[in-house]
Parts: C-alpha cells; structure tokens; sequence
C-alpha cells in the first residue's frame, strides 16, 4: 500500500491538508481512527470567521479559506446557511474599537453602521441600547455537523483513499503503523487535533499545547424569526486577537472586568449563527487544562443566554441541545513542525480551525515543492 502523502486524523484541518496535496495530483490516503468525524470539527458554529482574526499569517489564512469554502461547498452539496457577520457595540469603548479595526488593512471591506443605516440593513438587530455594528462580508456559515462527512464524501469521490475506524499506533519517516500492517508514504501529515499525546506528544509539549473545552447551545427562537448573518457582541473584542491587540482594546477589557467579570472568568463571548431549520447555534465559554471534566455548567449556560437576550431579545425561546467540544490551544495560532524527515505534525492551536485550515494546508503543501 503506497502513496505520496497520508494523512493522520479526518478532522478540518486533515480534510484541509488532504484537499491541497489532491490539488498538487498526489495520491492521498486518510486513516482516522474514529468511523466518523465526532470531535472538534463537528463541535463548533461551522462559522468561518475572517474578522477579528489575529492580523498576518491567521487573518489572511481565513480569507483564504473562505474562499476555498466558497468554492468547494457546492461542488460538496453543503448548503451555505447565511453570510456575513454583525459585531453589535453596546459600550462606547466597543464602538471605538470596532471603527478602529475599520482603518486597519484587515477593516478595507467592512461598514460601520448605526442609526437609520443599521434600521435599514438589520432592523431585528437595532435596539435602544446597541450603539451600532460593525459589518463584513466575509464570513459564511455552514452545518459543521454535516459538512465535515460531506466534505470527506466529495473527496473519496475525487479520488482521496480513506481508511475510517483505524488507529495509527506509530509513524516513522516513510510509514505509519495501523491495523498491525505498515502502509508507506513519501510524506505523512499528522493532524491529531485535541489528541495531543498519542503522537508526537513532545512537540505540543514544547508549544506549551494544553486543552480548550468550550460549552454551547442550539435554541429555538420565535418561528419565523430570521438572523440573516452572524452577530457577535462586546465580549469578542477581548478574546479575537484582530481586535484585541488593537489600541483601545484595552479600555474596554478594563471596563468589561467591571460590568462582566463572572463571563469573562468563564471565557465566554458570544457567537450566534442560524441553521437551516431556524434554530441558533449559541454560545461559548473557554476553560483550559491539560484534562477536562465532561459535565456543562449552568452557570455558564446561563451567562451565555443573557448575553444573547441583551443582543437579540427574544420573545421567547427554548434550549434544545447542549454539548461541549474540546481543542487544543497555545500562545501561537498554529502548530506545524516537521518532526521527522518528510513527517509534518500540523495543528490550529487556536480553536479557528474551519476558519483557516484551508490557508494553512496550502502553505503546507507548497513547501514540499519548494524544497
């Protein structure tokens, strides 16, 4: 069993890296030691978020990977549920946030708007208190649910070998070991995601790697009721490092210590995407260590509903599924380190895997015909 590059792991950023070695006409071969993709990759908004990402390297991978998205989504059959995100500023020290991103090279295509401008393009989304939003075109929103297996599906048509349900117990320099037989490879791409200790457990090791567990919602809202794009709210600007490193951002974490202190304690900012059927995916907090207990906290759950009712105001609403999802984080947005000879382990290490892998897996790739 050759090929010209395995991939270890099925999640985004594998699909990703086997996506842009099909690209360059290699025969690609995935093993996944899971029958279906059931981690991060199906746990998260399947929000594709270009603003706010960290400016250099990360922002331009999302915006490359959106575009790659954009491309790639219907040729797989996955539906594009909306587009474009609305940051709502309810403090005057978001609002100076916000616009300054505007002036940024990252802020080109983006609208602040309040007043009749924000009546006019989202009335749902003006209220008393909101002092505008900041607009982009940019972001898409898909199913991750669904478009991890589809996206997997459309490449095992292409050609793409996979081997779901497999463990890889070993990888040298030409080889890996799984189900007790050798398969070999000029180049093997391991993408492990939150499994940071079955392989190569040094390297995450030395990138200080630990685990970020995030808690999150889907809610029912009124029937009828329609978002149109994402909305995020004051406590992103303190987390997305595209709007944090900003010079007025600090200003605004210092007030939020003050009126938010039990969310920011809890990691959370408030994302809310809609899917097809209506409903909102809604959350997250951010907890980290090197292990993560599996029990949601209400707490928590509670802080992330009043966060969005003082966005949205909803009528009513119902939460009608909870889960956690868990990836691995560090200082730096990605991992990728060439840990054997023609061995590349390749990692977002920022939780912004759907939003950039497609961008990193190209740089990936296009060092092997560099060099």
């Amino acid at each position: 069993m050759k090929s010209d590059v395995i991939v270890v792991g099925s999640g985004i950023v594998g699909l990703a890296c086997a996506w842009a070695a099909w690209q360059q006409g290699k025969r690609v071969r995935v093993i996944d030691r899971d029958p279906f993709c059931v981690g991060a990759s199906i746990r998260n908004f399947g929000f594709v978020t270009v603003t706010g990402q960290g400016a250099g390297d990360t922002w331009r991978r999302a915006r490359r990977s959106r575009d790659v998205w954009a491309q790639l989504a219907p040729q797989a059959g996955i539906a594009i549920e909306h587009q474009g995100l609305y940051v709502l500023a309810q403090r005057q020290q978001a609002k100076v946030v916000l616009q300054e991103l505007c002036t940024r090279p990252e802020g080109q295509d983006l609208q602040w708007l309040e007043g009749q401008d924000l009546q006019d393009r989202a009335p749902h989304l003006t209220m008393a208190h909101l002092l505008g939003a900041l607009y982009s075109p940019h972001e898409l929103r898909i199913e991750a649910r669904l478009a991890i297996d589809k996206l997997r599906h459309w490449l095992a048509q292409q050609g793409v070998e996979f081997q779901m349900g497999q463990a890889v117990q070993e990888v040298i320099s030409g080889a890996v070991l799984s189900g007790g037989q050798w398969q070999q490879a000029e180049r093997i791409v391991v993408c492990p995601g939150p499994d940071i200790r079955s392989l190569f457990p040094a390297a995450f090791a030395q990138n200080s790697t630990q685990l970020c567990q995030l808690q999150m919602l889907r809610v029912q809202p009124p029937d009828g009721y329609k978002l149109g794009a994402g909305v995020m709210s004051d406590l992103s600007l303190v987390r997305y490092r595209g709007y944090s490193e900003l010079p007025g951002a600090q200003l605004l974490h210092d007030q939020l210590r003050v009126e938010c202190r039990q969310a920011l304690d809890h990691g959370i900012h408030l994302i809310i995407v809609q899917s097809a059927d209506g409903s909102l995916v809604v959350g997250d907090s951010h907890h980290y260590g090197q292990a993560m207990r599996p029990f949601a906290s209400r707490e928590v759950e509670d802080l992330i509903l009043h966060e969005m009712q003082r966005l949205l105001c909803l009528g009513h609403y119902q939460v009608t599924e909870r889960w956690t999802g868990i990836y691995p984080s560090a200082q730096q947005d990605t991992l990728v380190r060439e840990v054997l000879p023609n061995v590349q382990l390749v990692s977002v290490t920022s939780g912004t895997g759907m939003s950039t892998a497609f961008g990193l897996a190209e740089e990936v790739t296009a060092t092997w015909t560099a060099a």
